[in-house]
């Protein structure tokens, strides 16, 4: 979610155009597509290959935005993988349509901002559409400025125009309202990147990235942590429901489809010096193999979490000899507390004890029970379909079940 601090006015476009009929996914059911990172080509391309049965449209992570704003095959397109990923999914009628990825927020503004390199640059990605015959394009521009906004609806309108009937997909941040990102009054001067409405207007699909939900909405955050649970979560279906219906006031909810992440996260969890609570800090994401092959390691048990993810915390065995063992702790925590929860819950019960903090680990992270969750969830909402990040062969091998 990009909110950006502007100290000049922004002048935002009043004027609405009425909605052309939209290409509708079939009744009932949800178009599946998912992002193929250039960084795992073997796997990535492996993986959608054998499940493009499922899916609607791919979206490999093709493409960069020089300086000059001209487009890096960052994908290397041309290599025989990707091709032979093309040729299949062309087979199969699924879509393929490239991302194009740009979080340079100075050049951002300072290309779309001047009318002429604005059109040279929406030239080079039509060439490119044109010359590789993709299905059409997907834009994901991330961390712009809020004085870009009006000029990127310009870009958005102008693109559709020149892209002549083909697809125009647009990936965005996550929006909340500003109270539940903020505790109190939120800073002055603070505004949203994006204009829904006119996003709404000229892209086909908008993807909405729900996941990196972190401080995305303290007042859920508050709310979850109230019991003393670990809760710091990739993507709380709760907080997905929420990012919909709000954003459904402004994008048409048969274009929208809600992003849905296959990884998860570490975190550092330290206990605060008043027992209640814990404070946390982001270290690395992993591939869920590597969360169940840990767990089987340390013979604890995963288990699903209020926000709809596997967990589990444990202490490390190389941690400092100085800090208690994960034995320790276990041995703190309250009768009947699970093995996924003994670490988290013995340091808790440390600093009530003796006053002391001793951090744990904490996993969390998106099987194929919590993209079940999701899928059901989008279902729900009559959203037009979910987007998964990432395909990459390192996602719960059960995820494909959970998209049907």
């Amino acid at each position: 979610m990009t909110i950006t601090r502007t100290f000049a006015p922004v002048i935002m476009a009043a004027l609405l155009m009425s909605a052309l009929p939209l290409p509708a996914a079939a009744a009932g059911k949800l178009e599946v597509s998912g992002w193929i990172p250039y960084w795992r080509t073997d796997a990535g391309t492996k993986d959608a290959k054998k499940n493009l049965s499922t899916m609607k449209e791919i979206n490999p992570f093709a493409y960069s935005v020089r300086t000059d704003g001209t487009l890096a095959d960052t994908l290397k397109i041309e290599g025989k993988n990707w091709q032979s990923l093309i040729k299949a999914a062309d087979k199969k009628r699924v879509r393929v349509v490239p991302t194009v990825m740009w979080s340079d927020t100075n050049t951002i503004h300072a290309v779309l901002s001047d009318p002429a390199r604005r059109a040279a640059h929406i030239a080079a990605i039509v060439a490119e559409v044109e010359k590789r015959d993709f299905d059409g394009v997907d834009i994901d521009y991330e961390g712009k400025l809020a004085e870009t906004r009006p000029h990127f609806s310009a870009f958005l309108k102008e693109l559709s125009e020149e892209l002549d009937g083909k697809h125009l997909s647009c990936t965005i941040e996550a929006r909340m309202p500003l109270s539940a990102r903020y505790a109190g009054t939120p800073p002055p001067g603070i505004e949203y990147a994006n204009d829904l409405p006119e996003i709404n207007k000229h892209c086909d699909r908008v993807k909405v990235m729900t996941y990196d939900q972190q401080t995305a909405d303290v007042e859920l955050n508050a709310a979850a942590r109230k019991t003393n649970d670990v809760y710091a979560p990739v993507a709380d279906v709760e907080w997905v429901e929420k990012v919909v219906d709000y954003m459904g006031e402004d994008i048409d909810t048969r274009k929208m489809v809600i992003g849905i992440p296959t990884y998860g996260y570490i975190y550092q969890v330290m206990p605060n010096t008043t027992g209640v609570g814990y404070g946390y800090i982001k270290m690395e994401a992993f591939n869920p193999k590597y969360a169940t092959d840990l767990a089987k390691k340390l013979k604890i048990t995963p288990e699903r979490n209020s926000a709809g993810e596997m967990s589990f915390t444990y202490v490390p065995k190389d941690q400092n000899k100085s800090l208690p063992s994960q034995a320790e702790l276990a041995r703190l925590a309250p009768r009947g507390t699970s093995s996924a929860n003994l670490a988290a819950a013995g340091a808790l019960a440390l600093v009530k004890k003796e006053g002391r903090q001793a951090p744990v680990q904490y996993l969390t992270w998106s099987d194929a029970g919590a993209i079940k969750q999701k899928v059901d969830l989008a279902k729900r909402l009559g959203v037009a379909g979910v987007a998964v990040f990432k395909i990459d062969g390192g996602s719960d091998p059960k995820m494909w079940s959970a998209l049907k």
